[in-house]
C-alpha cells in the first residue's frame, strides 16, 4: 500500500516554513550572520559607565558582565569593577573573591593602587576584573570616617589609566542596588549611567529617585555625569505588558534607550552558575545575541550626548 502525503500534513514539506518558532529561528540565523559583519569602531578614549539601578532584580549585574563579555568578544579592552559586596559580578566573569583575594575594598578603603587588585578573566584576554569580597558590606560604614570619602574609587581610577600600558576601552562599574556611599563613588568616578529596566510592573519604580541622585552628583560632586543609556531587559514579546512597559520608557526616554532589548532567557539565567557570561556559555542563543546587539549599539552611539541632552 502506497501512503500519499496530504499537502496540508504536518510531515509536509514546507508546513513549518511559517510557524512562529521557524519565524523566530530564522530571524535570530539572520541577526547572527549580521553580528559577524557588524563594522565597530572603538573608543579612543576610556568610557566609564556606572551600571545602577536602586530596584533589586532588574538583571543589574547581568547586564554589567554579558556587556562586558559583548564588548570584548568585538576586540574592546575592558575592566569590570565589581563594587556590589554580594560579587556576583566576580562569580560571573570566573574570578576568584574569597575573604583573602586584594579586592576593591582594599582600593576603597586601604588606598590600595587598583592594578594590584584586577584580575584576568578566564572567558576573554581581553576581560578584566577588580572583584568584590564580603569585606565590602561594611565599607559603606568605614568609608564615613574617611578623607575624600565621595573620590576614592575615581582617583584609583584615574591613576591606573596614568600607569597602566593598554588603557581598557570600557570601564563597567557594577553597583549595589541602594544610593549608600558606594553607589556615590561610582557615579563620582563615572562619566556614563547606565540604567536597565526590567520590561515588568512597576518597571519605573525608583527611577525618579535614581535620577535625582545622578542631579546631585552632577551639581556637587561630578558636572560631567550624564545618563547616556538605557536598556530594556526581560522582555518578552509575546506580552502585551512587556510591549506597554517598553512603550512607555520609550515615551520618557526617547534618546537613551537602545533599540535593541534583552529577551527573558533560560541561558542568561544559567549561565552564572557556571561562573560564565552567556556570551560564553551559548554565545548562539538569543540571549546573547541581543547582549552582543547591544554592545555594538552602544559602541556605534559612542559617548555622545543623548538627544534629550543636545543644546540647539
Amino acid at each position: 500500500m502506497f501512503h500519499v502525503k496530504h499537502p496540508e500534513s504536518p510531515t509536509a514539506t514546507g508546513f513549518y516554513d511559517d510557524t512562529p518558532l521557524a519565524r523566530e529561528l530564522a530571524d535570530l540565523v539572520s541577526r547572527r550572520r549580521a553580528l559577524e559583519t557588524a563594522d565597530v569602531v572603538l573608543p579612543e578614549g576610556t568610557r566609564i559607565i556606572t551600571i545602577s539601578n536602586q530596584k533589586g532584580g532588574v538583571g543589574k549585574t547581568t547586564t554589567t558582565v554579558n556587556f562586558a563579555a559583548a564588548l570584548a568578544s568585538v576586540g574592546a579592552r575592558v575592566l569590570v569593577i565589581d563594587l556590589d559586596p554580594q560579587g556576583n559580578a566576580s562569580t560571573a566573569l570566573g574570578i576568584p573573591h574569597s575573604a583573602d583575594t586584594p579586592s576593591v575594598y582594599d582600593v576603597i578603603i586601604e588606598g590600595a593602587p587598583l592594578d594590584g587588585v584586577v584580575q584576568q578573566s578566564p572567558e576573554s584576554k581581553k576581560l578584566t576584573c577588580a572583584p568584590s569580597t564580603i569585606h565590602l558590606a561594611g565599607a559603606e560604614i568605614e568609608l564615613v570616617s574617611q578623607v575624600a570619602r565621595e573620590h576614592r574609587l575615581r582617583t584609583a581610577i584615574e591613576a591606573y589609566l596614568d600607569t597602566v600600558e593598554k588603557k581598557p576601552h570600557f570601564v563597567l562599574i557594577d553597583c549595589p542596588p541602594s544610593l549608600g556611599l558606594l553607589t556615590i563613588n561610582a557615579f563620582t568616578a563615572a562619566h556614563e549611567v547606565l540604567i536597565p529596566i526590567q520590561c515588568e510592573y512597576y518597571a519605573l519604580e525608583g527611577l525618579s529617585q535614581l535620577l535625582g541622585s545622578v542631579g546631585m552628583i552632577q551639581t556637587h560632586l561630578n558636572p560631567s555625569l550624564r545618563v547616556s543609556t538605557i536598556v530594556l531587559t526581560m522582555y518578552d514579546g509575546r506580552t502585551r505588558l512587556s510591549q506597554q512597559v517598553a512603550e512607555e520608557v520609550r515615551s520618557h526616554f526617547p534618546g537613551e534607550v537602545l533599540d535593541t532589548v534583552i529577551p527573558r532567557s533560560v541561558r542568561v539565567s544559567e549561565a552564572p552558575s557556571f561562573g560564565q557570561t552567556v556570551i560564553a556559555y551559548d554565545g548562539q542563543s538569543a540571549g546573547a545575541v541581543a547582549y552582543r546587539e547591544a554592545a555594538v549599539e552602544l559602541l556605534r552611539r559612542g559617548a555622545q550626548p543623548a538627544a534629550t541632552d543636545r543644546r540647539d
